[in-house]
């Protein structure tokens, strides 16, 4: 039997899906369907891996994947192939505490667009977004404005999140020229799971303002982006799954992803001259780069302590209660 969380998509340079899937048995036969009623080839190399190449380039394409049970799930590229922001990719997708499956096409995340290429805004144009909710500072997106397709524009809701810690320490830290030891490793891992406690406890307002953008427009296809599109976006996007009875173990698999798609030793230079952290040695500012099951996990033990439930500190801290949980389910889950 096809196991629906098992199956993989990605596109290589070339333009040629790969395929991998699970199934509870090794022998189960899977038949695979591109959605793109167009000439395609379809190379299956064993039992749980096909590449599928011919299909048309420039838009994403969907596949549906069906074992000799009957049961069926559709799929596509998680990660999409923007050239300008690494961090792209759909959170759709998976499946609920109930067995429905949140709708592939709506919900995207990512880091900043202000460095998208002409190919990017093509492909971010196919999307048909409705809404971006941009969560850095309002000095990071007055210096990295956000490139968008000209026609049919998302509207652009400014969130901007400074938590409440994080002034305080990077200023300790700049002022220590000697502060190597003093700012090591260990005190800037500390401090990104004392980032991620702040999310759910100074900033309320915020991301009770996300959902409120995304109820405001009805079936919105939304984008919730930061510089990188790991701490303040991962929040968000988790708080988003867990509304739409997304397993918890499944919301951290979607959460570390991005140590796959966002490379730290690429950034550490930039992010040194950004704070003004030169002094600093490459591998005490690299948990800022770096994505951690510690992180979430210190937001989600927060809200466990003050709400004792996701649901209530959604309702209370949110505003998210019944009625707009049901909105939700009814737009974005199958």
């Amino acid at each position: 039997m096809l196991i629906p969380d098992a199956v993989h998509v990605w596109r290589d340079a070339d333009g040629d899906y790969h395929l991998e899937w699970d199934t509870e048995s090794t022998d189960a036969a899977v038949m695979i369907e591109p959605l793109a009623e167009v000439p395609h080839d379809i190379d299956v190399h064993s039992q749980q891996r096909a590449r599928v190449s011919g299909l048309p380039h420039g838009r994403r394409h969907f596949f549906r994947l069906r074992d000799e049970h009957g049961n069926e799930v559709l799929a596509t590229e998680r990660k999409l192939g923007m050239e300008g922001t690494p961090n792209f990719r759909d959170f759709g997708g998976y499946r609920t505490g109930d067995g429905r499956q949140v709708k592939w096409g709506y919900l995207y995340r990512s880091g900043q667009l202000s460095a998208l290429t002409d190919r990017d805004i093509d492909l971010l144009a196919t999307l048909e977004l409705d809404l971006v909710c941009d969560f850095r500072r309002e000095e990071e997106q007055a210096s990295d404005p956000s490139r968008l397709p000209p026609e049919r524009a998302p509207k652009i809701a400014s969130l901007p999140i400074v938590p409440g810690s994080n002034s305080r320490f990077i200023e300790e830290a700049q002022q220590r020229g000697d502060g190597q030891l003093a700012f090591g490793r260990d005190a800037m891992f500390e401090f990104m799971r004392e980032i991620n406690r702040d999310f759910v406890e100074g900033q309320q307002e915020t991301y009770a303002r996300m959902f409120r953008e995304i109820l405001a427009i009805d079936e919105a296809r939304f984008l919730v982006h930061c510089a990188a599109g790991k701490d303040r976006t991962g929040f968000a996007a988790a708080m988003m799954l867990l509304a739409l009875d997304v397993p918890r173990e499944v919301v951290m698999r979607d959460y570390m992803l991005t140590s796959r798609f966002f490379l730290p030793d690429r950034e550490i230079a930039r992010l040194q001259a950004k704070y003004d952290m030169e002094h600093m040695e490459a591998a005490a500012v690299r948990p800022m780069l770096e994505v951690h099951e510690d992180y979430l996990a210190m937001a989600l033990a927060s809200i466990d302590e003050q709400y004792d439930s996701v649901e209530h500190y959604l309702l209370s801290a949110l505003g998210v209660g019944s009625s707009e949980i049901a909105e939700l389910r009814r737009r974005y889950l199958l």
